[in-house]
């Protein structure tokens, strides 16, 4: 080779493939992540609890066979239109045991971590910690993915095939198609989601302040149940609209003719606003932090 040759191969531009390869090794990391979540027998259990919802209300409300309008919220609905099942469920499900769930595995993604002594292994890999927080985040959105659409597809499927629907009559005494109903039972679904995405991002923020796990995931219930009280204390009605689960049963908007979209739209900015603020707290945390376990 000449001399000449070797110059021209030497400055000649080096292919890199650093977005493709990024790309590639985070959706590896996420897979990882999401195995181990959903492998884990606590968040198995949690699953099954949230699926066995439905089922007992379904069950109860055969039995029972309560008149239309009779017992609480979507409850005598049920047995004129069975969508009204996956709706009854997330309602029962959204103050307590979607909340907890949420807590156990967001409070766990980065304390458990510490926890185990596996957080510094992983940061020495290399891993950016920017990157090891947005696999977190994304295992943590996945799981309420599959919670909720665990809750709503059993409720509709349970629903439909022991009460039936023929069409179904809104709250505002509309009746509607099969297949809006079910397009409201997604916006519904997706309605709730974003609520949750709220508490998710203020359970990874107390995640990255602690080594014990069951600290960030109490940390996250009792403050929940805060604001829950605080939204309840007729004296503070000025502030309630920035009270994360003050807006968490809106979806009721969803099931009526007339959809009170700048309604929906404010009870989605306010978790999706904690979701940005504690997520970027948890990155300004996760990136500083002398990680010694």
């Amino acid at each position: 080779m000449s001399s000449a040759e070797m110059v021209a191969e030497l400055h000649a531009p080096v292919p890199s493939m650093p977005r493709v390869r990024y790309h590639g090794v985070f959706v590896r990391q996420f897979v990882s992540e999401t195995a181990i979540i959903f492998r884990r027998r606590r968040n198995i259990a949690i699953l099954a609890v949230l699926g066995a919802v439905p089922i007992f209300i379904g069950v109860a409300v055969k039995i029972s066979a309560p008149r239309g309008g009779e017992g609480p919220a979507f409850i005598g609905q049920i047995t004129s239109n069975g969508l009204f099942l996956a709706f009854a469920a997330l309602t029962l499900c959204l103050p307590v045991f979607l909340p907890v769930a949420v807590a156990v595995v967001a409070g766990d993604a980065v304390a458990g971590e510490a926890n185990t002594g596996t957080l510094r292994y992983l940061l020495t890999v290399p891993v950016s910690r920017t990157r090891l927080l947005l696999v977190k985040t994304a295992g943590v959105v996945a799981f309420i993915i599959a919670a909720i659409g665990l809750v709503t597809v059993i409720g509709v499927v349970l629903g439909v095939s022991l009460f039936g629907t023929h069409g179904m009559t809104l709250l505002s005494g509309d009746t509607v198609s099969v297949s809006n109903g079910l397009l409201r039972a997604v916006g519904v679904a997706a309605y709730v989601f974003v609520d949750l995405l709220g508490l998710a991002g203020i359970a990874l923020f107390f995640s990255t302040l602690t080594e014990v796990p069951v600290g960030a995931m109490a940390a996250t219930v009792v403050l929940a149940i805060i604001f829950t009280v605080l939204d309840a204390v007729p004296q503070l009605a000025g502030i309630r609209g920035i009270l994360l689960t003050h807006h968490w049963l809106d979806f009721a908007s969803l099931l009526r003719t007339q959809v009170n979209t700048s309604q929906l739209w404010h009870g989605m900015l306010v978790p999706l606003s904690y979701f940005a603020i504690f997520t970027a707290a948890a990155w300004s945390r996760i990136s500083t932090a002398d990680v010694t376990s």
